[in-house]
């Protein structure tokens, strides 16, 4: 039952994607990419390594400062180490505005926010590469940007007006 709700809210999730119906493929990506951010915001640090490949790279177009923008790479299996002691009460929404799959390889694109402990850390456009093993869809590299909170209510706008679809 968890399983088809699931399902049914990624399905609603997609309607942006394409006129018609997101595809099966599709939407097992799109519950992969929801168990990811379940993962990130569960105070279980250790959940995130069930949803990330190690071998993975995450590019991070960090934004932060305009005048210094700079491209922050972060192998995943550090990225993960250092996730034992992030704080708690993270939460991150994304609206997926598009989702590819060519057999065992999927994108997930969209704008997303970034708050801890219920207050904006910062906001961007997230690209999530995943790939299908065989325990399901993991997520193998992720890129993107960073802005931050001032120049996140445009983004923020987009995110909130499909939040109601991906909780």
């Amino acid at each position: 039952m968890k399983a088809f709700l699931v399902l049914a809210l990624a399905a609603l999730a997609a309607a942006p994607l394409a006129a018609s119906s997101p595809t099966r493929e599709q939407l097992e990506v799109m519950t992969s990419a929801h168990d990811f951010f379940d993962a990130l915001r569960s105070a279980d640090k250790t959940a995130l390594a069930r949803q990330m490949l190690p071998e993975g790279v995450i590019f991070i177009h960090n934004r932060m400062k305009p005048d210094a923008p700079r491209v922050d790479v972060v192998p995943v299996a550090k990225h993960l180490e250092r996730w034992t002691s992030s704080p708690a009460q993270i939460d991150e929404f994304m609206h997926f505005e598009t989702v590819l799959v060519d057999g065992d390889m999927a994108q997930v694109w969209g704008p997303y926010v970034f708050t801890v402990m219920g207050k904006m850390s910062h906001c961007g456009i997230n690209s999530l590469s995943m790939v299908k093993t065989e325990s399901g869809w993991k997520v193998a590299n992720t890129s993107f940007t960073m802005e931050a909170p001032d120049n996140c209510l445009e983004i923020a706008a987009q995110v909130n007006a499909h939040i109601e679809f991906e909780q």
